[in-house]
């Protein structure tokens, strides 16, 4: 796994899991991204079909979220400052859980390219 890959994901992970509801569970990411400049066409396959199930995950985990803050505030145990806060930090956990699916895609899309240029001159 690509090093700058590995510090972004336990940081990601690290956070997700810190403020995660319970029912909410923050996805596992792809344990590693094929190098294009050696893999086979199945490892990049595979490789593919992982990350676009991590995205996938990453929007389950978004609603997931989102409706849990919605139960939340429909409860009506929270004040206004306390639901302000709650959305406020629902939009930073979904910005930064877009962020790290994109993240992953554009480290896919890296190897993707080399692979590809590989393949090209063979």
């Amino acid at each position: 796994m690509h090093p700058l890959l590995t510090a972004s994901v336990a940081a990601l992970a690290l956070a997700g899991a810190a403020t995660a509801s319970a029912d909410c569970i923050y996805p596992q990411i792809p344990t590693s991204i094929a190098d294009g400049a050696t893999a086979t066409y199945e490892e990049m396959v595979a490789t593919q079909k992982a990350v676009k199930n991590f995205d996938t995950d990453i929007r389950v985990y978004n609603t997931c979220m989102e409706l849990e803050v919605r139960r939340l505030i429909e409860e009506g145990n929270l004040n206004e400052a306390s639901q302000a806060a709650l959305i406020s930090q629902l939009a930073e956990r979904n910005n930064a859980a877009i962020d790290h699916a994109e993240f992953v895609v554009s480290q896919f899309n890296e190897q993707l390219r080399k692979y590809r240029e590989r393949e090209k001159a063979q």
